[in-house]
């Protein structure tokens, strides 16, 4: 039980804290000044040595399977014993912060550590993952080091190329990963007990309510599409404004159309153009095709599906006005993912057990939780940040909450076991 475990509790969640600190600074980003790591790049690579030496100090063997997430194993009590996984993502968004992600990681090493310290073996292994990419910083689609785990990556996913022409394959080729093997890392579900997140919020309920964690219910349902409008390039001095075939404004439109259809829609449907890109990009060039992202998030599948349908049959519209071509393409479609009851039971009787309230909310945010509910059942545990500020460097977690976190997950275990040997 956790009350055995000889550890520090606050210098435990200062440790994990100052560890994501560590890898916000080069090597461990592609920027001086700032943090960005992204999918299979040198910084991704020292990231992974680093962390490789942390879960061997805490008592795990280390692995990187075919897809290149880093796999901590600490053994149960019977060698090949169903698994507990723990984990969370070590990429980051452009210019991001240094907790979304890292910081379920460096928790779950600490977890490992606390039971690999007391001697604590269990009726089941459990293992600490740092996926490789959640964000989809890198290339257009996210999560596909879930995805390889979970046993739903689709192949095709390989053949997806970055701003530079490198495709996933390539690129995790010459990581040291294996491409052609990619199925290997698939987990089979009867090998598998659950899976485990720690996050911080990135919202700013918690804070409000003056509460460290919270209880996820679910993660929302989302789309990505990327969108490009065609025109006709032209002399931005020459070409009368009647004249021209120009998609930009039909671009700045149709982002419009995005805002006030998920607006008028229901509490909890959202819309962002976070990338855009005028073609060919010169200050004296009207564009001949502009390109932009959409991400679109709601509580349901049938209400994002609705969003999705009004906003592209909008872009269409708009292109038709002006005399212009718009092509949607679906690059990414994740239905709304449930936790698990049971395992939301257990993290709440965790958080009573510190005297916390149990407070439940869904998860506008995606996580690779959302994917390995396709392999097992899933809980996730969400920290405060400061402001509910999240992919900005002012992203920010207090010590006291990441040992409150960690307290929780080792209750969390508790739990799990006396079911487990019941």
């Amino acid at each position: 039980m956790t009350e055995g475990l000889d550890i520090d509790v606050l210098a435990w969640g200062a440790r994990a804290k100052a560890r994501c600190d560590a890898l916000g600074l080069p090597p461990y980003s592609e920027v001086e000044g700032q943090l960005t790591r992204r999918f299979l790049t040198p910084a991704h690579a020292a990231a992974l040595t680093t962390l490789s030496e942390w879960m061997a100090d805490a008592g795990m063997s280390v692995r990187r399977d075919a897809a290149a997430n880093l796999i901590g194993r600490y053994e149960g009590e019977t060698p090949g014993a169903k698994t507990l996984i723990i984990g969370s993502h070590i990429d980051s968004v452009r210019n991001g912060g240094c907790y979304d992600g890292p910081l379920g990681i460096m928790l779950g090493v600490d977890v490992v550590e606390a039971l690999h310290r007391a001697g604590r073996r269990l009726p089941f292994a459990i293992e600490v993952v740092a996926f490789g990419d959640e964000e989809g910083s890198r290339f257009p689609a996210s999560m596909s080091c879930s995805r390889a785990i979970a046993g739903t990556l689709d192949p095709s996913a390989l053949a997806m190329k970055d701003a530079d022409g490198v495709s996933v394959a390539e690129a995790l080729a010459a990581f040291g990963g294996d491409p052609d093997a990619i199925a290997a890392a698939a987990r089979r579900p009867e090998d598998v007990l659950a899976f485990l997140e720690a996050h911080i919020e990135q919202g700013p309920v918690l804070e409000a309510e003056g509460l460290a964690l919270g209880v996820v219910t679910a993660i929302a349902a989302q789309k990505r599409l990327m969108v490009r409008i065609e025109g006709v390039a032209g002399h931005a001095g020459t070409t009368p404004m009647a004249l021209r075939k120009d998609p930009a404004p039909a671009a700045a439109e149709a982002m419009l159309a995005l805002e006030w259809i998920c607006r008028a829609g229901a509490d909890g449907l959202v819309g962002t153009v976070g990338r855009m890109t005028a073609l060919p990009g010169a200050f004296n060039v009207i564009p001949g095709a502009v390109d932009f992202s959409i991400d679109i998030r709601a509580e349901t599948s049938a209400m994002r599906d609705a969003a999705v349908e009004a906003v592209t049959a909008e872009i269409q519209a708009i292109a038709d006005r002006r005399g212009l071509r718009a092509e949607i393409t679906l690059m990414q479609a994740l239905a709304e993912s449930p936790c698990d009851p049971s395992l939301i039971e257990m993290l709440e009787g965790a958080l009573s057990d510190l005297s916390l309230p149990a407070r439940r909310l869904p998860s506008g945010a995606g996580h690779d939780a959302m994917v390995m509910a396709d392999l097992c059942p899933v809980a996730m545990l969400f920290i405060r940040c400061e402001g509910g500020i999240s992919h900005n460097p002012a992203e920010a977690v207090s010590e006291a909450d990441c040992a409150l976190a960690a307290q929780a997950m080792l209750h969390f275990i508790d739990k799990l076991e006396r079911r487990e040997r019941a």
